[in-house]
C-alpha cells in the first residue's frame, strides 16, 4: 500500500512538473511572439526611404504667404486715433482668420521695426496684396507690409 501511495505522489508530482514546463514554454512563446509583432517593420519603398533619410516625412507641402507687418511712415496719430486704428486692425485680422484666409497672426514682443506677422493661406500673392490693403493699420500708414511666399507642410501647427 505504501508503494502505491508513493507511486501516486510521484506521478502527480511529475504531472505538475510537466504542466509547469508546458505553461512556461507557452508563456515564453507568447512573449516572443508579442515582441516580434511589435517590432516587425514593413518594407519601405525607395521613395519613403529617401524622404525619411532626408528628414522630410510623409506629408504634402503647400505654399503660404508670410506677411511681415512693419512700422509704417505715419505713426504720429493721437492715442484715441491709434486705439480706433488698432481696433479696426484686430477686426480685420479676425475676419481674415474666420474666412480661412489666414492661419496664424500675432505681434512680436520686442518692439522692433517688424511689429508682427500673418500667414496667409490664399492662392496668389496678388490676393494677399489686396487683403492687406484692406487693413486699417495699413490704410492709415501705421503699418506697411512685406510679403514672402513661404513653403511649409500642409496643415502645419505650432506645438
Amino acid at each position: 500500500m505504501t508503494f502505491f501511495i508513493i507511486f501516486q505522489k510521484e506521478s502527480l508530482l511529475q504531472k505538475l512538473i510537466t504542466m509547469k514546463k508546458i505553461f512556461f514554454i507557452l508563456f515564453v512563446s507568447a512573449i516572443a511572439f508579442s515582441v516580434s509583432a511589435q517590432t516587425k517593420k514593413t518594407p519601405a519603398t525607395k521613395k519613403t526611404a529617401v524622404k525619411k533619410a532626408k528628414g522630410v516625412g510623409d506629408f504634402e507641402m503647400k505654399q503660404y504667404f508670410m506677411v511681415f507687418l512693419k512700422s509704417g511712415p505715419n505713426r504720429t496719430q493721437d492715442s484715441v486715433t491709434v486705439a480706433k486704428i488698432q481696433e479696426g486692425h484686430l477686426a480685420h485680422l479676425t475676419k481674415m482668420y474666420n474666412e480661412g484666409k489666414t492661419d496664424l497672426a500675432g505681434p512680436f514682443m520686442d518692439k522692433g521695426d517688424i511689429r508682427g506677422i500673418c500667414v496667409y493661406n490664399v492662392a496668389t500673392i496678388e490676393e494677399v496684396k489686396k487683403l492687406t490693403e484692406l487693413d486699417p493699420a495699413v490704410i492709415s500708414g501705421r503699418l506697411i507690409v512685406e510679403i514672402h511666399p513661404w513653403y511649409a507642410a500642409k496643415g502645419s501647427v505650432l506645438k
